[in-house]
């Protein structure tokens, strides 16, 4: 009985060292806080073994109304890198780390990264604007990641950042960066070509949160289910809308999966125009499992949309 116990004793001290070395293996990796699951897996794509990443915002909400819980106040104060979209996306996110008391992330610190610069921003108002026009976005549209050339920019931003941060893996970053480049390098030419079929066909969005998106492959949005950004359906813009997908002839409406469903299905079966579903962040649908992914399935969504 003796010889079982201290057998027990040992078995339980070695499992005890063993989840030691994985705790400490775990400590060693940096974590990596984003607002946006996008943001997220391109760290994780970037850092690989050598990061633990995680995002505030759910892929399933609109990422202007989120609401951190205490567990994301907590992730921010132990966050070695902070990522977020910068320009005005995420209200949310500098009251998220005052909350959190992490000097180290706060705005401009040597741990807080805003992937916005060096980006080229579409529709940047060259004009005062009012609250009567909706949820305008003062430095222009800030959902810029859905174009994949400006993917090419925030990895790069996120190897260099973690490189700064963690110089003795900096040689696995710039592998992992090189690896993502060549497979979005591979992949832009067979997503254009696509859709250059369907060059300058115009399209009905729900949010203005896809001009990136279209201007890479080619299509047009003018109109959207929205009257205003942020400002919902009114019956009389849905019978506008209905008249002028009829009269242009617009093949389809895009949404993402938080819009509400009811009102592009009503208007695109009215209208003789499809409903699309596509992804505006990695992991919204189980399809969109990474970037490249993401962008797979939202041209596969737009050619099966426009073809005949």
């Amino acid at each position: 009985m003796r010889r079982i116990g201290l057998c027990c004793v040992m078995f339980s001290l070695l499992s005890l060292s063993s989840r030691g070395e994985a705790v400490s293996e775990a400590a060693e990796r940096l974590r990596v806080v984003a607002t946006l699951s996008t943001f997220a897996d391109l760290a994780e794509t970037i850092g690989g073994e050598h990061v633990e990443a995680s995002s505030i915002a759910s892929p399933k909400f609109n990422p202007h109304f989120i609401e951190p819980k205490p567990s994301d106040v907590l992730k921010v104060k132990r966050a070695d890198l902070f990522v977020h979209a910068g320009l005005d996306l995420e209200l949310w996110r500098w009251p998220l780390v005052d909350a959190a008391g992490n000097r180290e992330v706060m705005p401009g610190a040597a741990h807080e990264l805003d992937l916005s610069r060096g980006i080229e921003l579409l529709e940047v108002p060259t004009r005062p604007l009012s609250r009567l026009e909706g949820d305008i976005h003062l430095y222009g549209n800030p959902h810029y990641w859905l174009q994949p050339e400006n993917a090419k920019t925030m990895a790069q931003a996120i190897a260099e950042k973690l490189s700064a941060l963690d110089p003795a893996h900096a040689g696995d970053y710039r592998k992992s960066l090189d690896a993502f480049l060549a497979r979005l390098q591979e992949k832009i030419p067979a997503w254009r070509a696509r859709l250059a079929p369907y060059q300058g066909w115009e399209l009905v969005g729900d949010h203005r949160a896809w001009p990136y998106l279209m201007a890479f492959l080619g299509l047009t949005i003018e109109q959207h289910l929205e009257p205003k950004p942020g400002v919902p359906p009114t019956p009389k813009h849905v019978a506008f809308l209905e008249r002028y997908i009829v009269e242009r002839r617009v093949p389809a409406i895009v949404r993402a999966a938080y819009f509400p469903t009811q009102t592009p299905e009503a208007v695109a079966k009215r209208a003789g125009a499809k409903a699309v579903l596509l992804c505006q962040n990695v992991r919204e649908l189980p399809a969109c499992s990474d970037y490249v992914a993401m962008l797979d399935y939202n041209v596969n969504q737009l050619t099966q949309a426009l073809s005949p």
